[in-house]
């Protein structure tokens, strides 16, 4: 039990930006209880119009846009502190794995697909 997160990708065009369906997509990158990252795509969602006060098993498709802001936030130390039942801490040693995942996202948008991230917990 605890938090799942996940990136997934789709070749399928994603009209809505949340609350999308997840069937089919392809799993791309995985983390495991690391919920700074987790409070960071919280606050995208729900600037994107997401209504899931939850934020669990929900959607929100990333782009270039945002993976430019989610690098600078991990560069400059700024993702929000994230706590939850079972979400476990995150202790800055992902830095290098989250810039990982985001030069693999931005290859996959470049390259037509769509991507998005969701979570179980």
């Amino acid at each position: 039990m605890g938090l799942d997160m996940y990136a997934l990708t789709t070749d399928k065009t994603v009209e809505q930006t949340v609350d999308f369906s997840a069937e089919g997509a392809t799993e791309f990158y995985y983390w495991r209880k690391h919920p700074n990252l987790h409070g960071w795509m919280q606050r995208l969602y729900f600037e994107k119009g997401g209504q899931d006060d939850t934020f669990n098993c929900a959607t929100v498709k990333l782009c270039a846009d945002d993976l430019d802001a989610l690098a600078s936030d991990i560069e400059a130390g700024n993702l929000p502190t994230t706590q939850g039942f079972f979400f476990g801490a995150s202790d800055g040693s992902e830095t290098d794995d989250d810039l990982a995942f985001i030069a693999k996202a931005r290859a996959l948008i470049e390259a037509g697909a769509t991507v998005f991230y969701t979570s179980w917990w």
